[in-house]
């Protein structure tokens, strides 16, 4: 067994007795967890010169305890304590609010094992009578359950990434650690995240240790260790941080961000190659001798690689286009100068145009889109033609009065209606700058169906970008069905755009399909779909997508000046 597999098996022993209210032992067990899981020798190998005494946190039990993993690949006593603690009060901590003592708690009092009788108690106000609970209590509990359920335990990317970005930079301003970074998932830019994880590099754990958990919004401590930790925050959110030493922070932040697949056909191509790979660096596999480990570039470095970006290390051919100097230069948010798709006060929005102006020039734009929805959205308060006209001149004024700092294009989200026809007129479309052509109704047609729809409407010579083009909420609404290859060919032939959504819940197109694109030779106009002006910081998300996606700035629309941009549509004003 690796050094991981044992020591994840102490953590659970310790988790599991935290949740009986067993006090001290759970701090030993995760010690002992922690010096097993740092070893840089194989634990197998430790055991068999009778050296597991000398580590660490590990007496004689713990020592007997490791010799029946190594024989048998199970734990007795880790069997009798998941037959003591019921099996779901491990799942009730996974909800916001809810720690191992409230799980113990519920499950004493209430006789609460599981999210579902935790559910049913809080509809019924069970709870408030509870020592310690209360109306707002049950309040909170119920509605991190409901985000549970609507996402699967997940969070999305725009959720998680704004509280990992906050940690990490208040720990990179404490002047103590010098190697912080956000791993897992979210470094990956995934759209939805499990948990968030931070990798600290320090060669004094406990000071690290005492930094990351004395971060102001740390509501409650859930472990300290020296090397594992892990604090739930006021919002509910729990963080996770690991400590390596700075001799192998490279090599754990390379781990700890791969995707499995990414980190298996890595380490594979290192045995072929002579080497083991592990969290702790590259090291010879005869001699143990350690190769690199400081840095990520050093550790690709031995397999004859450039480091890829964090974002497609996902096994998806990365490895190869390393090897063979073939990465590409992926688009970045600084690439970025203009935003195509935002909504104003006119139809659902809640900013002004002249609020968009100031923003979007305060984010050094060049350009940017007033793209409110069409008439048959009354939902979003869509516009008529003669209002459309009234807001043409609107933005004209506004981009007068902005004295030349900004271009401001004319434009409507137009709906895309069930027969493949375009919400407003000709004689409207064509005088505007951009048509973004977008599905708001009959989602449930069948995959031909919508197809064609949306091929028509490309083929109607007056649409410019399939707005969200898949129609997908994340945790809200699948995809509708749609043949993609058919239409990235029909966008291909028209010129057509397609959107990359960067609305967190939407992220559309997705990364697989961003590159499904690029590889058709279609172009992407990465927009933020903004009802609000803080909706234009949605764009890091979009561009993190299209980074997942390959695309580098020759994909994009707008990393063109407002000249590009204005040439390669149909509409625009010269």
């Amino acid at each position: 067994m690796e050094n991981a597999d044992v020591a994840r098996i102490f953590y659970e022993v310790a988790d599991l007795l935290e949740l009986q209210g067993v006090a001290f032992k759970p701090v030993a067990y995760r010690k002992a967890a922690s010096s097993l899981e740092q070893l840089e020798e194989p634990i197998q190998k430790v055991s068999e010169s009778g050296r597991l005494k000398e580590v660490p946190g590990v007496g004689e039990s713990i020592v007997k305890k490791v010799e029946e993993i190594l024989a048998t690949g199970r734990l007795d006593y880790l069997d009798r304590l998941r037959k003591e603690v019921p099996s779901g009060l491990k799942e009730l901590v996974s909800v916001p609010e809810v720690g191992p003592k409230t799980a113990m708690t519920l499950y004493k009092e209430l006789g609460i094992t599981d999210i579902e009788h935790l559910k049913e108690a809080l509809l019924n106000h069970k709870l408030r009578d509870l020592k310690g609970f209360g109306e707002k209590t049950e309040e909170r509990i119920l509605q991190g359950i409901r985000i549970l359920e609507s996402r699967g335990g997940r969070m999305l990317l725009g959720e998680a990434y704004p509280v990992a970005k906050a940690y990490v930079d208040y720990l990179r301003s404490s002047g103590i650690l010098k190697h912080v970074s956000v791993a897992g998932s979210l470094r990956r830019g995934k759209e939805t995240i499990g948990d968030i994880d931070i990798l600290v590099g320090h060669d004094d754990a406990d000071v690290a240790t005492k930094t990351f958990t004395s971060y102001p919004e740390v509501d409650e401590v859930v472990m300290s260790g020296p090397t594992k930790s892990s604090v739930r925050l006021r919002g509910g959110l729990q963080v996770d941080a690991r400590v390596v030493a700075t001799k192998s922070w490279g090599a754990a932040l390379q781990y700890f961000t791969g995707s499995k697949e990414h980190n298996v056909a890595l380490r594979s191509i290192g045995v072929r190659m002579g080497y083991k790979l592990s969290e702790y660096g590259v090291f010879e596999r005869d001699s143990g001798k350690l190769i690199a480990g400081a840095s990520e570039e050093e550790v690709y470095k031995v397999f004859g690689m450039a480091a890829m970006p964090p974002e497609i290390r996902e096994n998806g051919g990365e490895l190869d286009a390393a090897k063979e100097g073939k990465l590409p230069d992926l688009v970045e948010l600084d690439h970025i100068r203009g935003d195509l798709h935002v909504h104003t006060n006119w139809s659902d929005g809640s900013s002004t145009i002249k609020e968009v102006v100031t923003a979007a020039i305060k984010r050094g734009y060049d350009y940017v889109c007033i793209s409110d929805h069409s008439q048959s959205l009354k939902i979003a308060n869509g516009m008529a033609p003669e209002k459309v006209r009234k807001q043409l001149d609107a933005v004209r004024k506004a981009e007068d009065e902005a004295g030349g700092e900004i271009r401001l294009f004319t434009g409507s989200e137009v709906d895309i209606k069930a027969d493949g026809t375009l919400d407003y007129p000709n004689s409207i479309l064509k005088d505007l700058d951009v048509v973004i052509g977008s599905v708001h109704s009959r989602f449930k047609m069948s995959k031909d169906e919508m197809s064609e729809r949306i091929i028509r409407a490309m083929g109607s010579g007056m649409m410019d970008i399939l707005g969200h083009p898949t129609g997908r909420v994340i945790g809200q609404r699948e995809p509708y069905e749609l043949d993609f290859g058919k239409v990235l060919a029909a966008a291909k032939e028209t010129g057509v755009f397609m959107e990359l959504n960067s609305f967190p819940d939407r992220l559309d197109l997705r990364d697989v399909h961003c590159r499904l694109a690029k590889e058709a030779g279609v172009g992407i106009a990465v927009g933020t779909d903004s009802h609000n002006i803080s909706h234009l910081e949605n764009m890091m998300f979009g561009v993190i997508t299209a980074r997942r996606g390959w695309l580098e700035d020759k994909d994009v629309l707008n990393t063109m000046g407002a000249k590009g941009v204005a040439a390669r549509l149909h509409g625009v004003r010269g």
